[in-house]
């Protein structure tokens, strides 16, 4: 099966892709059906490029963002993905929060302590028949050693989500090392920092993944 290049495929361009046994056509080729999608060629060329590039420099493109979003969200996070079905599973949980928290800032808006915020999300959980647990323990082991101090997650939602509640003026650096912290700790891939003091809730809202 022949490959079809882009205007301006250089040499390299070329060679690296026959490294990985496709031959090249250096025709240009405008516009390709796959069954019932379409592909530009400048959809072609940002993801030739791409590849080209992941093969020169070693990359594991298969599990790159970038190589998920090339053709235009054609593969997505639930058809590519570093955990499969266990990321999958979580974004479907991450969105149940969300959708909580959105409808407890709707209903109480900024300016309420943390605790307040934590109750309240834990209500909507509840009633939304989203399993959860609060203040969760979490001890710290070094080298065989437990460390004399406790740390808490806020909420451990279905056991695949940490959630970090925060009612401050913003999100800073610190607290996202917080969470990235917790989520190692505990080896949860998912995590969602929640700054209700905010006017609109999506801009309190930080996602990780590990």
């Amino acid at each position: 099966m022949m490959t079809a290049a882009p205007i301006g495929a250089t040499t390299s361009m070329a060679t690296a892709l026959s490294t990985v046994g496709e031959p090249v056509d250096m025709r240009v080729n405008p516009t390709i059906n796959h069954g019932d999608t379409e592909v530009t060629e400048g959809a072609l060329r940002a993801l030739c490029v791409f590849v080209v590039k992941s093969v020169l420099q070693g990359v594991d493109f298969y599990t790159s963002r970038t190589f998920r979003g090339s053709l235009g969200g054609v593969m997505t996070n639930n058809q590519i993905d570093h955990g499969g079905t266990e990321i999958t599973e979580g974004n479907r949980v991450t969105e149940e929060i969300i959708g909580a928290a959105i409808e407890v800032h709707r209903a109480l808006g900024p300016g309420l302590l943390e605790s307040a915020y934590e109750e309240c999300l834990s209500r909507e959980l509840a009633l939304r028949e989203v399993p959860f647990e609060r203040q969760v323990v979490l001890p710290v082991d070094y080298k065989g050693v437990k460390l004399d101090c406790t740390y808490r997650l806020d909420l451990f939602v279905a056991g695949r989500v940490i959630v970090e509640v925060k009612a401050t003026a913003g999100i800073n650096p610190l607290h996202e090392a917080q969470l990235i912290t917790y989520m190692k700790l505990t080896g949860c891939r998912l995590g969602l920092l929640i700054n209700f003091n905010v006017p609109m809730l999506r801009s309190g809202i930080r996602r990780r993944i590990l």
